[in-house]
């Protein structure tokens, strides 16, 4: 239940149209429900932050997430966002939600009932250094798309063949918030953050050789960026990023 549906709820029962019995049974799992014992889903979660629970796949069940998107879709038909889910447990559970769509380029699946609404004039930029580095710039586009926000996208531009991001100069000066995604030695960031005054979010990601370290390379090159602009998130989390760029573009929306 999101908050315009518990002022729906709330009004209904001010004008007699719902009883205070039916009320109370759609309240009843308001805070949290407990699912088998094996999770408590936070229905709450989309009236305090605006956007409902996000289901992290990796270690759980094709059964338990099916079980969370159950509570979940039966509470509220708002979006629901399965990350780190593989294409094994994916075909599973679109068994039982054939209306999901499995993103395997981002191992993300996505339950949306509805388009979202977009909440704020301001543009979204998800940039890649190099094609490797794709799927977590996939998961920071569909997390912000489906929270309501207007996002595009530059793939391949890394500091390798630093022209190639100058040709789209004017798209990255446009943009409200910049998400970076890079591996290796995670230069871009710092190149894009010097070139704008829009916050940039820095993603590493685990692409590289063995001196990389699986992205701890990237990560602390990005942390001790001289572009006072960047803001970091951890090593390939492009939900994080996704979410803090909608965060940031919806401000004035609030």
């Amino acid at each position: 239940m999101n908050e315009k549906e518990l002022r729906l709820l709330l009004e209904s029962v001010a004008k007699g149209s719902l009883s205070v019995e039916k009320a109370q049974t759609h309240l009843k799992n308001i805070a949290f429900e407990d699912v088998d014992g094996y999770a408590n889903v936070d229905h709450h979660r989309a009236i305090r932050k605006g956007f409902p629970e996000v289901i992290f796949g990796q270690g759980k069940t094709s059964q338990q997430i099916v079980g969370i998107m159950s509570a979940m879709s039966k509470a509220s038909d708002e979006v629901i966002l399965v990350t780190r889910i593989g294409s094994e447990k994916a075909l599973d559970v679109i068994k039982a939600f054939p209306d999901a769509q499995f993103h395997s380029d981002a191992n993300m699946l996505i339950l949306s009932r509805k388009e979202p609404g977009i909440k704020s004039d301001g543009n979204i930029l998800v940039i890649s250094a190099g094609t490797s580095d794709i799927p977590v710039a996939k998961e920071a586009y569909l997390t912000a798309k489906s929270m309501g926000n207007h996002v595009t996208t530059i793939f391949d531009v890394g500091v390798a063949g630093i022209h190639r991001l100058f040709a789209h100069r004017a798209k990255i000066e446009r943009a409200s918030v910049i998400v970076v995604v890079a591996g290796m030695e995670g230069a871009l960031p710092s190149v894009v953050a010097g070139m704008v005054k829009a916050p940039v979010i820095a993603v590493p990601t685990s692409v590289g050789y063995g001196a990389g370290f699986g992205g701890i390379a990237a990560l602390l090159g990005m942390l001790n960026s001289c572009s006072s602009n960047v803001a970091v998130v951890n090593i390939d989390n492009g939900f994080g990023a996704g979410y803090m760029a909608s965060s940031i573009n919806q401000i004035a929306a609030h």
